[in-house]
């Protein structure tokens, strides 16, 4: 993977700087090209950004960062995430509103950043540096989980096509909007099975089916995964120069939920940090709504580290196929290529 030099956080939104080796047309001599990575997204992706809003959804606590920064960070695993090793938040504004930073809200901080860049690079090598850089989204699961999470009416007051055609539709405004800023590389993996994470299979086991995953999302997870390529097709027609890369977190996931072993876990279905069924209630920690939790003795052993998110050892595997995975589980490009295009 590229070497990490720094990264910023700004706004809302994770910034990383990169140096990428290409060797020079004219010679043999490798050269050094600074490449940025803007962040996009929800808990899965922040590095730590809520700890500096006014928001309820935070990991500013331990256990959380325990592994590698032995301190929490904000992030929501017990080390680094995806793009960590690459270089929170919903598509829809109403999703978790006041608990998280929405999609289109984010989409203002980066506009503030594009001009705090060309005030301070001058507008040539801004619109260089942005031009260049690649845009990572991680978007679309708090939108389908928040309903159930409520008792919303959005399942009775909305087919699965309509909703997620809105979801799919904000997420639509956001890139032509950098897209007129100048981006033009974008990273959307697709959305990973929601219906089996420790939380949900919670939801599930109350409903009165045992070591079953939560059914009534799936067909949004589904619709999401199926939309999502066709709208990133028709934007890459329709945008001059539009490039995009599409990991398939889902496949690879669903492999280590139900085959922890073969990638050298031992849990896949149960977090290490949390209570309840399949330690299943977020309270990682014990700063939420519920005080208790229990903490696995070896985070190494299981995929998921709190409720719905991965630990560490997992987001490493994630990054890894993002970076150079095979075009038939990335994409017209991996991570890799959208870089050095």
């Amino acid at each position: 993977m590229a070497k990490l030099n720094f990264f910023i956080c700004l706004f809302g939104f994770w910034i990383s700087f990169f140096d990428i080796q290409t060797e020079c047309f004219h010679g043999h001599r490798l050269l050094k090209r600074h490449r940025a990575l803007f962040i996009f997204g929800d808990s899965q992706f922040d590095p730590g950004n809520n700890n500096y809003f006014n928001t309820t959804s935070k990991a500013d606590f331990w256990p959380y960062g325990e592994t590698f920064f032995h301190y929490p960070t904000g992030r929501f695993s017990d080390g680094l995430l995806v793009p960590d090793f690459i270089g929170g938040a919903g598509a829809l504004k109403e999703t978790r509103a006041g608990l998280v930073i929405d999609l289109k809200t984010q989409l203002g901080y980066f506009k503030n950043v594009s001009r705090l860049l060309r005030q301070k690079l001058g507008d040539e090598e801004a619109e260089s540096l942005v031009s260049r850089a690649v845009y990572l989204f991680s978007i679309g699961g708090n939108d389908y989980l928040f309903p159930f999470e409520t008792n919303s009416s959005i399942p009775c007051t909305f087919s699965v096509e309509q909703f997620v055609g809105q979801v799919m539709g904000n997420i639509t405004q956001v890139v032509k909007e950098i897209y007129k800023v100048g981006g033009r590389k974008f990273g959307f993996p697709s959305l990973w099975p929601l219906e089996c994470l420790p939380f949900t299979r919670r939801l599930e086991l109350e409903g009165g089916k045992k070591d079953a995953c939560f059914e009534p999302i799936k067909p949004y997870k589904e619709e999401h995964n199926k939309q999502l390529p066709k709208l990133l097709q028709k934007l890459q027609s329709d945008l001059k120069g539009f490039k995009y890369s599409f990991p398939d977190f889902h496949t690879l996931l669903k492999q280590l939920i139900n085959h922890p072993s073969k990638y050298g876990f031992k849990e896949g279905k149960v977090a290490c940090c949390g209570s309840g069924p399949y330690k299943g209630i977020l309270s990682c920690g014990g700063k939420r709504d519920v005080a208790e939790y229990y903490l696995c003795d070896n985070v190494t052993e299981y995929l998921f580290f709190d409720s719905a998110h991965p630990t560490e050892r997992a987001n490493r595997l994630l990054a890894q196929l993002a970076w150079s995975g095979e075009p038939n589980i990335t994409g017209p490009y991996n991570l890799k290529a959208l870089f050095e295009s």
